[in-house]
């Protein structure tokens, strides 16, 4: 009996010591979770939360952004991507000196205002941003100065890897994220939030070679600026589009006003002669005249306090064709008198040369036309006086006249035939006829430096005086080109203007299209036409001839060369 009370005592103890363990961890533990409580009832009611109020701050001083789509070209070529980039911030109540932390934070951050840095480090708030989107050298150089209350957030920067390229296409963003130009503006709200790229039109091949022609003639003749663009006739889709000058978008904020206008789209000007695509294409539809009509172009034209005349006149009764290949001011405004006032101006409309075009940016204007449109005004209109519409509207009409005579919206968002159904303006003939009339200014016309062998361009000239302060100024010219390839069956419409270029002795004082802009259009086609598979052709084959020829019945001075330059 002993013996088993002997065994059972150490047993029991055991389990009292056991026991006992556990009670004292579930007290130990019970009153862990009681302080952890009490802080945070603490912290909920009594505290003035300055951690949470700084973290509040936070929000409030910059809005949430999503993550922004990537901006691609035809190919998938990256445009516009996103980069998470630190951002840097202080607690001003941390700072002891904001004066000497100041003077040490712009040693490192040049670009910053000590003053500025220094007021808002002495302002007492929980949260002040002091630079955002800092590169990885720069985070390094702050982290080194060591200061308590300075620190870093995470967000994200966009980046435009082409640089100036194609910026007034692309546009740019705040440092919110939020666009404010180009497309980044127009298509913001499809691009904030969206993991799909969005394609554009552009191929950023075209864009570069356009670029490069262009600037070339801009420095050439000292202009002080100029566009230039590259449509697809059968999609109305922009393939390239330059406006010179541009800027950086990676550095928007310090670019000059004069780089962010758009010439192309939100610049409006009198055109000048290319506007006689559109007068004769209107009478050869309407029947009003033909290529064997005939109108008097011996004299100028008084009409009013007004004159008309030509920059080179024939002082002779000319073709329709022979108006358009000597680009005559008379005999347009004698077959525009034909046309008639209502139906040069409905057929107008139709092109969408008086309104906005359809294009999906944010700069845009509208044309400039006459509230009261007299007979004056029908006249000067079928040379390019008297209305100002942009580059782009041009160019789209253009393409309507030459593609069979579908005007389709332009568009820098990429899609196919099937997506670009448009509005049959003109008949298949009258578009047929006047890629013949297109070619002959190119063949023997104003146009021969605009002539990419092997490429059957047709086009026209254009020059115009601008208007300053209400007034024609006769130096200041706009001078351009728009040509179509190849004049058979177009696939592309080319463009370019300079503004204000300068004569110089090679072209014998001339600043006119024919010189200037000409050799733009001819350089690019050479260059991007093998891009897209258009080989060269031989223009002598009979086929080819009768494709491009004029009609026999024009009359032989249609076939004899021009020297008009305009």
């Amino acid at each position: 009996m002993r013996n088993r009370i002997a065994f059972e005592s150490p047993k029991k103890q055991a389990i009292e010591t056991a026991r006992t363990r556990l009670l004292i961890g579930g007290t130990l533990m019970a009153a862990a979770f009681f302080v952890v409580g009490a802080r945070l009832f603490e912290l909920a009611v009594f505290s003035d939360n300055a951690d949470l109020r700084r973290a509040a701050s936070r929000e409030i001083a910059r809005p949430t952004t999503m993550a922004r789509a990537d901006i691609i070209d035809r190919n998938g070529v990256l445009l516009a991507t996103s980069l998470t980039t630190p951002s840097l911030f202080a607690d001003p109540r941390k700072i002891a000196d904001p004066v000497d932390t100041a003077r040490r934070i712009v040693d490192v951050l040049p670009d910053l205002s000590e003053e500025v840095v220094a007021a808002r480090l002495a302002s007492g708030k929980s949260f002040v941003w002091l630079r955002r989107n800092l590169t990885p050298r720069q985070q390094f150089e702050v982290n080194r100065l060591g200061i308590p209350g300075l620190d870093f957030e995470r967000e994200e920067r966009r980046v435009y890897p082409h640089g100036r390229l194609a910026s007034h296409i692309v546009g740019f963003t705040n440092v919110d994220n939020v666009g404010l130009a180009g497309i980044e503006k127009s298509m913001d709200a499809a691009i904030a939030g969206s993991g799909t790229p969005l394609r554009l039109s552009i191929d950023i091949r075209v864009q570069q070679i356009l670029r490069q022609e262009l600037a070339g003639q801009i420095e050439k003749f000292k202009a002080i600026g100029g566009g230039a663009i590259v449509l697809d006739v059968e999609t109305g889709e922009i393939v390239a589009m330059v406006s010179l000058p541009d800027f950086d978008p990676n550095a928007a904020g310090q670019a000059p006003d004069e780089t962010r206008f758009n010439r192309n789209t939100l610049g409006v000007y009198e055109l000048g002669s290319v506007f006689k695509i559109f007068n004769h294409a209107i009478a050869l539809e309407t029947g009003v005249a033909s290529f064997s009509s005939r109108y008097d172009a011996t004299k100028p034209i008084r009409i009013a306090r007004f004159t008309i005349s030509d920059f080179h006149p024939e002082k002779r009764w000319l073709t329709v064709p022979e108006i358009f290949q000597h680009s005559s001011n008379i005999g347009s405004a004698k077959i525009a008198l034909d046309i008639g006032t209502q139906v040069q101006r409905s057929y107008l409309g139709h092109l969408g040369l008086l309104r906005r075009t359809s294009v999906e940016l944010p700069e845009q204007a509208q044309p400039i036309y006459p509230a009261h449109w007299r007979e004056i005004n029908t006249m000067t209109i079928s040379y390019g006086h008297g209305i100002a519409v942009s580059p782009l509207h041009l160019v789209s009409a253009v393409a309507a006249v030459v593609n069979g005579g579908i005007l389709r919206p332009a568009t820098l968002v990429e899609r196919n035939a099937a997506q670009s159904a448009g509005v049959q303006v003109f008949s298949a003939v009258t578009s047929d006829q006047m890629r013949r009339l297109l070619r002959l200014v190119v063949e023997t016309g104003t146009g021969r430096n605009a002539d990419a062998k092997g490429y059957l361009v047709g086009g026209k000239t254009g020059t115009a005086e601008k208007q300053v302060n209400g007034a024609y100024k006769r130096n200041a010219l706009i001078s351009s080109f728009v040509g179509a390839f190849p004049v058979t069956a177009p696939r592309f419409i080319v463009y370019a203007m300079l503004d204000e270029p300068k004569g110089i002795a090679e072209t014998f004082g001339y600043a006119t299209g024919g010189w200037t802009a000409a050799p733009v259009v001819r350089g690019v086609v050479a260059r991007m036409a093998p891009l897209f598979g258009i080989a060269p052709l031989d223009d002598a084959p009979p086929e080819i001839r009768r494709a491009i020829n004029v009609n026999a019945n024009a009359g032989p001075a249609v076939r004899s060369r021009s020297h008009a330059t305009n």
